[in-house]
């Protein structure tokens, strides 16, 4: 399995998490989720790629895409933004849940 193949399972998760939050009536503020998540994926690119030079962390050439930023392949920035998408969208669900009550 490529991890574009494991990546699409969690983010088509996120997707419908993220749907079901946008459509709720307390939607996340998507402007500041946005914001948030450009920050982390500076991070994400800043550390990935210490991280893999350091040689602390390597990936299968045959299981990624072959797109990289930097030494960073591509795939690696799915888990940054599920992360981003996914806890305020959580986050909004449960709130509203527990205001109901």
């Amino acid at each position: 399995m490529t991890y574009w193949a494991l990546n699409s399972i969690f983010l088509s998760v996120v997707l419908v998490v993220g749907i079901v939050a946008l459509l709720s009536r307390r939607a996340p503020h998507w402007l500041a989720v946005s914001i948030a998540l450009g920050i982390l994926l500076v991070f994400t690119a800043i550390f990935d790629n210490v991280l893999i030079g350091l040689g602390f962390v390597g990936y299968s050439r045959a299981l990624i895409s072959g797109v990289f930023v930097g030494r960073a392949p591509l795939e690696d920035f799915a888990y940054t933004v599920a992360a981003a998408v996914l806890l305020p969208s959580v986050w909004t669900l449960l709130s509203r849940r527990r205001d109901r009550a």
